[in-house]
C-alpha cells in the first residue's frame, strides 16, 4: 500500500513543481517543454541536434517535438538547417536570441527551484536525490 502512496505523492509533487516553473516561464513567453528544448540545445555547446535526440533528452518525452521546434523557430530562438552529409536529416541549433533568453531565465529559475525545495535541508535534498535515483534504477 505504501507503493501507491509514494507514486501518488511523487506525481502530485511533480505536478506542483511543473506548474510553478510554468508560471515562472510565462513572462518569457515559453512553455516548460519549449524551455526544455532550449536547455538541451544549449547543452550541445553549438553542436547540432536532431529531433530524435531532442525527444530522447526531454524530461517529458512528447511526440510533438517537431511542433515545439517550429514554434521556437517562429520566435527566433532556434534555427533549422539541412544536414550537409545526409540531406534527409535536419540539424537544429540554438540562436543567440535563444541563448540570451536562457541567460535571463536562469537566475529566475534558481529562485523558483530554491522556493520549491525551501522546506528541505541540504542533507534532506541529498537523501531525496539518492532515493529518487534508486527508484529510477
Amino acid at each position: 500500500m505504501f507503493s501507491r502512496d509514494i507514486v501518488v505523492g511523487l506525481m502530485q509533487r511533480g505536478n506542483l513543481a511543473h506548474d510553478q516553473i510554468n508560471v515562472m516561464l510565462q513572462p518569457f513567453g515559453l512553455t516548460l517543454q519549449q524551455f526544455n528544448v532550449l536547455r538541451i540545445l544549449r547543452g550541445r555547446n553549438g553542436k547540432a541536434a536532431c529531433l530524435e535526440s531532442i525527444t530522447t533528452d526531454m524530461i517529458q518525452r512528447m511526440s510533438n517535438t517537431s511542433r515545439l521546434v517550429d514554434r521556437l523557430i517562429a520566435k527566433g530562438l532556434v534555427r533549422r538547417k539541412v544536414c550537409a552529409e545526409n540531406r534527409r536529416k535536419v540539424d537544429i541549433f540554438i540562436t543567440e536570441k535563444g541563448l540570451d533568453i536562457l541567460d535571463k531565465i536562469d537566475p529566475v529559475l534558481v529562485t523558483t527551484e530554491n522556493a520549491i525545495t525551501s522546506s528541505l535541508s541540504e542533507k534532506e535534498m541529498e537523501q531525496l536525490l539518492q532515493l529518487l535515483t534508486k527508484i529510477k534504477s
